[in-house]
Order: structure tokens, then sequence, then C-alpha cells
């Protein structure tokens, strides 16, 4: 039987702004990464997100970005690793405080958009985020690109890693996601998308846009909630992994 995690970005709704299906979604997911008011999300929404996913039992994860709302932390930022190290030591320590509160517990960090890039290709930014993580709780898993730089840091300092993939994206021969400013960049089809992940799950395999497969390790796989039909692919994914003898079970469960 393969197992494979299966989590999906949240919480990203603001002040008057909303956003996504969180509460359906939450039914067939098992880890939740939840924004935490840089590049989305706001107090009200954390909390009341936390308190869906503890209900639901959905591992809960902090999904720290740039601080950039305006293009949902989805542009370069020229930070140090300080300023990585600060940013994401904030954001844990705000989902957390919330956690806390609720009874539950964080599960892992996954970092969000243009910071989870540059950090998959920086060494030093990817040490900066794990050694924010390791500091305040060694027993959080950090969520990074399947191969990439921050999930070496992890290992290097001592936390878990899980490799993520992701459903809806293409891929390039290095192994890293296509850039979303290139054409090709998203999978719209539901059956290409669950296709690429059964094989990313079962054979460590993903076929390149230049035609080239990649060896590939798939601990986690990613949804995202913000498209259009995001809860019917959410549904129909869960469905496929199982008929395809694949069973979703939480990361913390896992590793």
């Amino acid at each position: 039987m393969y197992t494979v995690d299966l989590n999906c970005d949240m919480g990203e709704s603001f002040g008057s702004y909303k956003m996504g299906r969180d509460a359906e979604i939450l039914d067939y997911i098992t880890s939740a990464n939840i924004a935490c008011g840089f590049h989305a999300g706001d107090p009200s929404t954390m909390k009341k997100t936390v308190r869906m996913a503890l209900s639901k039992e959905v591992g809960i994860g902090v999904h720290p970005g740039l601080q950039d709302l305006p293009g949902f932390g989805r542009r370069n930022m020229d930070i140090s690793p300080e300023e990585a190290y600060d940013l994401v030591t904030y954001q844990i320590g705000a989902l957390y405080g919330f956690v806390k509160s609720e009874g539950g517990k964080l599960q892992h960090v996954k970092p969000h958009g243009a910071l989870f890039n540059m950090a998959s290709k920086d060494a030093k930014l990817s040490e900066a985020i794990a050694e924010a993580i390791y500091k305040i709780d060694p027993e959080l898993i950090l969520f990074g690109l399947a191969g990439s730089e921050l999930v070496k840091a992890g290992k290097k300092i001592g936390i878990r890693s899980a490799h993520e993939v992701f459903s809806d994206r293409t891929y390039q021969e290095d192994g890293t996601l296509t850039s979303r400013r290139l054409p090709n960049a998203l999978i719209k089809e539901h059956e290409t998308a669950v296709n690429q992940v059964i094989r990313m799950v079962k054979e460590n395999k993903v076929t390149s846009l230049q035609g080239t497969d990649v060896s590939i390790q798939a601990d986690t796989i990613c949804i995202h909630g913000d498209g259009e039909k995001a809860l019917e692919f959410a549904q129909y994914i869960s469905t496929a992994l199982n008929e395809a003898g694949i069973k979703i079970r939480k990361i913390g469960d896992s590793l």
C-alpha cells in the first residue's frame, strides 16, 4: 500500500476579502497550510481556520510568506537570510498562539510562494528558515520542494523534512517548478494532474516540459484551494488516489 499526505493552502481571506472554500476542502485533505498575515490572512481568519482544521483532525501547518499582500507573496524580494529567519519566526509565533489557545499542536511549516521558490535554490535562505523552525520546535516538519535546498537544510539541522510535489504544476528538467509567468505552468485538466501525481507516488518520476523523466520523491502533495474548481479537484484527487491504491495519511503519522 502506498501512502501520501495531501496538503492545501488555507486561511487566505482577510478583512472583507474572501478567498477559497476551506471548510469544504478540509474534508478531503490531511494537512492545512495556514497563512499568517504577511501574504494573506488576518488574525480572525487564522483563528477560524485553526478551529476548522482541529475539528476535522487535519494537521496544522504554518504558511509563512513574504510581506507582500498586493502580490500575494508571489513576487521575489531581495531579503537576507537574517530577514528570512525573522519573518519565519514571527509568523510561526503568530499561528502557534492560536493553535495553543485552541488546545492543538502545530505539525509543520511550509514557506509560501516566492519565499518557497527562492529558498528552494538558495542554501543560505533555506538554512535560515530551517534554523528558525528548529529553535522554536525541533519536532516540526519542514515542507520543501522535492529534492530542493529546503529539504537538504532541514535534514542538515536535524528536523524532519517532507519532499513536496505539486498536482497542478508542471516541472522543468532540473526538478524545479515552471514559473507561473511562463506558458504551461499550470495543469488545468483534472485527469492529467492526477495521473502525474500517481506516477510521482508510485514510480518516483515526473515528466518535465522538456520531455525527460525526472526522479522525484513524493511525501506530500500540494493542491491549491484558491482556484475556481478547487473543491471539485479536491474531491476528484481524493477518490482517484484511493482507487489507485494510494492511502492519504497525515504527514505527522508517516515521517
